[in-house]
């Protein structure tokens, strides 16, 4: 009996983990206040996810230089259900991190954000899945 439900919360944690690890991989920011755009690989950090910004990109595509590559964009995320993650967030184009909300929907992330308890909202944009 012992066996069959130490069995059973196992189950049930890889079933969490399997939901965590839908959000894993590299995605593609929607252009910022400056059209700059990032590459944000998320994995997995402990008990929750994590996104660190891996090359930063001009409004034109290219490569370019920012203070902010190797800077973790998000953290302290988890699974809400139905495709939905609630954790922190940085904004580097203001220099401002938010309580953020993630929804995925297959290879595209719908992110938003607040500060002040909810009193301030911003929209994030839709990032794509890369890989």
């Amino acid at each position: 009996m012992k066996h069959l439900i130490l069995a059973a919360l196992a189950s049930i944690a890889l079933t969490g983990m399997a939901h965590a690890d839908d959000l894993i991989g590299d995605w593609r920011t929607a252009p910022d206040d400056h059209g700059n755009t990032g590459l944000i690989r998320v994995a997995q950090c402990g008990a929750a996810l994590c996104g660190t910004l891996i090359e930063a990109f001009d409004g034109a595509g290219t490569t370019m230089e920012s203070e902010h590559v190797g800077r973790q964009i998000i953290w302290e995320t988890l699974p809400e259900g139905g495709g939905e993650y609630r954790g922190r967030l940085y904004s580097p184009d203001r220099d401002r991190t938010y309580r953020s909300r993630l929804q995925l929907n297959g290879d595209e992330l719908v992110v938003s954000g607040c500060i002040l308890g909810g009193a301030a909202c911003r929209e994030g944009g839709r990032w794509q899945r890369v890989n």
